[in-house]
């Protein structure tokens, strides 16, 4: 089961193909994107696109994103944030809430959690009954997802592997796994993580290449790499 269909991206609509992010390559090849199962998997070089890709499609289906409103860099690009607006969304069976990850972001709302904790100390039960900033940054994302993920959403995470030890990592593949196939969860993850990557049925995405389209595990940059290093190591080591 999933809840979004699939996007649309009306390039013909655009305000500018000059400034960043209507001028990555993306953007201008890409037309549209289905989710045809619970966990759709975003791979490529940094800089392709995928993680603003990933914003865009979480506010344009009314997922809000958590910042720190006392932010003070200075927005020289008046599009930067308006991709959204260009992005049409389809869903299978109506709208559903959900969630953004992404690690600065899961920072600022750690941060507001325990001041709301202040006043209402219940609200730690929703996030496992401990305060998110008292434990390790790896323990504290564990514990979100293991409660957050639970409930019926659309969930969007962007390189959750940052703070994430390989065994997280792995924690974190079986968490995704078991709630996208209790039927209630559909991810859609921006990786480098081999681990993550692997998942069982995902669509892998890769924005490597223009017009994005599909690829398979082992047709992945990170796993021939990945696979590489590991059986042939000493080729990489200094004399």
């Amino acid at each position: 089961m999933h809840h979004l269909k699939h996007i649309l991206l009306e390039s013909e609509r655009y305000p500018t193909t000059e400034h960043y992010p209507f001028n990555l390559p993306l953007f201008s090849e890409t037309k549209q994107l289905d989710f045809t199962s619970p966990v759709t998997m975003f791979v490529g070089e940094n800089g392709s696109g995928k993680s603003t890709l990933l914003e865009a499609i979480a506010t344009a289906a009314g997922i809000y994103i958590w910042r720190n409103g006392m932010n003070s860099r200075v927005r020289v690009n008046r599009y930067e944030a308006s991709l959204h607006r260009y992005l049409k969304v389809a869903w299978v069976n109506g709208t559903v809430p959900g969630s953004f990850f992404g690690a600065q972001i899961f920072k600022d709302f750690a941060s507001l959690l325990e001041e709301w904790a202040t006043n209402d100390p219940g609200q730690l039960e929703l996030f496992g009954g401990k305060s998110l900033i008292s434990q390790s940054h790896g323990q504290s994302l564990m514990s979100f997802f293991r409660s957050r993920y639970k409930l019926k959403g659309l969930y969007l995470l962007d390189e959750p592997e940052t703070a994430l030890s390989p065994s997280s990592q792995l924690e974190l593949l079986q968490l995704i796994s078991e709630n996208a196939t209790a039927g209630h969860a559909q991810f859609i993850v921006a990786t480098h993580s081999p681990i993550l990557l692997a998942c069982k049925k995902a669509t892998i995405y890769n924005f490597n290449q223009m017009p994005v389209s599909t690829v398979d595990y082992e047709d992945t940059e990170h796993y021939r790499v990945y696979r590489d290093f590991l059986n042939h190591r000493e080729k990489y080591m200094a004399e």
